[in-house]
């Protein structure tokens, strides 16, 4: 089963989740389309399959990457190790990428995909509450959901790189979520106390 997985993740990030077929995972696995069908009836089986394993993996990344931060960190540091984290992430299993936002992925992948989009955006809130302890609820969640809008959209592009230049888009997407936050939290910062004090 393993060996099938890995090579849908293979094909799904070739080919995208619609043009893939059972023929083409088998063939990539190295074992019969019979062999294949012992263990999965369909293509949708084997997706479900393995976006519900990414999910998993990615609920453990983002506990780690969202982790409570000491408030007196600089907003670069806190971004640089979020980001980091899920860039690795992404690039380590890129067919999470293919599987959670192609056009046509089945309908209970895209239901947990939902829920796992609506937990990631909870615990945003919940390190940016850290950063803004003065924060109104509904400008949290505001700005929790355009972080993520923000690095999605970044994401797409990091993905589309490779070597220097997908670095480059890294560097870019820290910059852009850097300098959004560093404004919000330095307008909630006491001016007064140096290490609440408004960055850059």
């Amino acid at each position: 089963m393993a060996q099938l997985l890995d090579a849908a993740a293979t094909v799904f990030t070739t080919s995208g989740y619609t043009a893939a077929s059972t023929n083409a995972i088998a063939r990539e696995a190295g074992v019969s389309p019979g062999t294949l069908y012992q263990f999965f009836p369909n293509k949708e089986a084997i997706a479900i399959e393995l976006g519900e394993r990414l999910m998993h993996k990615m609920r453990d990344t983002y506990g780690e990457a969202l982790d409570a931060v000491d408030p007196a960190a600089p907003m670069e540091l806190v971004v640089t190790s979020a980001v980091d984290r899920f860039i690795a992430f992404n690039s380590e299993h890129p067919a999470f990428f293919a599987l959670m936002h192609g056009p046509d992925v089945p309908g209970r992948m895209a239901e947990e995909h939902e829920a796992l989009h609506a937990s990631l955006v909870e615990r945003i809130q919940a390190l940016l509450s850290s950063l803004l302890p003065d924060g109104r609820h509904a400008d949290i969640e505001r700005t929790a959901n355009v972080c993520l809008s923000v690095y999605k959209a970044g994401l797409e592009l990091v993905l589309a790189s490779e070597g220097a230049e997908r670095d480059a888009y890294v560097a870019e997407l820290k910059h852009v979520l850097v300098r959004y936050l560093e404004p919000l939290v330095g307008d909630c910062a006491d001016p007064a106390d140096p290490a609440t004090a408004p960055l850059g």
